[in-house]
């Protein structure tokens, strides 16, 4: 059996754009991008339905590196800021988050892109461990997250690595019943509202066999969601992403799932400390940009889940997990060709 606990590794972002400013209506339509302080356009809603945030931590490089008259650094970093990225739930004001991104992204006409990572024990104690206290203040954050996104349209995708740390023995045995509980608790709620879409992580290409984690998908309530999650915050290549997943699937009735991409481009990294290659892997490049025309007629969306550019945790000299880090973003997008 292939053990990795860090394998589906999540990073908590640092927090987006004040949710008074989104409700505000700072967000960008179809046209050039060019409304006040903006400059960032959103893709194409036939290809690529989701929200691009013009405050994102990419956008705002953009903004400071043409204001320097640094044109190839901005250019460069554009092809992380105009395409959007997983806006992460942060547990504090929920619904003031949920219904401030998912105002701005109905006011694009696109759909927010929101990301649960929240659940009680999360990472095992590691880089990105902390989350609920416990399962009432979980339930709690789920319905304020669920009373601001209200009818509006929006995708959610529940709780990376929540279900695979079940599975993989990193979650102590006393927290398993209470967070199936959680998670079917999360998936009825969420997808209970008329403009929502859920899916539930599933791990990644290289952790293991879908063997080991249909049945606690099962059990967690996957077949009330929409579908699942493939490669969150990981660098299995798309193919291997699309293998897997369709593996999965014919275990779970055949459910969809999407396909985090954002830093797949040139797949894992192999050297140095195994433990270590999924923490801010050098040489890597981003992926197949977010899209709903994708490979597979099982795979709903590629997504960056992961927002490009934010670190992975302190190491290799990176700043705190979730962090921007300009250095890092920039030979994520050096390194990709269109």
């Amino acid at each position: 059996m292939y053990r990795n606990r860090r394998v589906g590794r999540l990073r908590a972002p640092m927090a987006a754009l004040g949710a008074a400013l989104l409700i505000a209506g700072c967000s960008s339509g179809d046209g050039d991008g060019d409304e006040p302080g903006s400059k960032i356009s959103q893709q194409p809603k036939g290809a690529d339905p989701f929200w691009v945030n013009p405050d994102s931590n990419a956008a705002d490089q953009v903004a400071a590196y043409e204001k320097d008259g640094k044109k190839s650094e901005a250019e460069a970093i554009r092809k992380i800021a105009e395409y959007p990225t997983g806006e992460w739930i942060k547990p504090e004001n929920p619904e003031e988050q949920a219904r401030g991104f998912t105002e701005a992204a109905d006011q694009a006409d696109r759909t927010a892109l929101l990301v649960l990572y929240n659940i009680p024990h999360r990472d095992c104690g590691q880089y990105s461990d902390g989350g609920a206290a416990d399962g009432n203040a979980y339930r709690s954050f789920v319905d304020g997250v669920a009373a601001g996104i209200g009818s509006r349209s929006a995708t959610v995708i529940l709780e990376p690595d929540a279900v695979l740390h079940l599975v993989d023995g990193c979650t102590p045995g006393e927290f398993h019943e209470e967070r199936y509980d959680l998670l079917n608790y999360a998936i009825g709620k969420l997808g209970g509202l008329a403009g929502t879409k859920v899916y539930l992580d599933a791990g990644n290409a290289g952790w293991g066999h879908p063997d080991q984690i249909f049945d606690p998908l099962n059990r967690a309530g996957i077949a009330q969601a929409d579908g699942f999650s493939v490669n969150v915050s990981n660098f299995y290549t798309t193919e291997d992403s699309i293998a897997y997943g369709k593996q999965l699937s014919a275990k779970i009735g055949n459910k969809p799932f999407v396909i985090d991409t954002s830093r797949n481009g040139k797949g894992p990294y192999t050297e140095g400390d195994p433990n270590e290659r999924w923490c801010n892997p050098p040489g890597r490049s981003l992926g197949e940009t977010p899209t709903t025309k994708t490979a597979d007629p099982l795979v709903d969306a590629y997504v960056w889940v992961k927002r490009p550019g934010e670190s992975d945790g302190e190491c290799k000299g990176g700043p705190a997990a979730g962090e921007w880090w300009p250095e890092y973003a920039m030979k994520l997008a050096e390194a990709t060709t269109p």
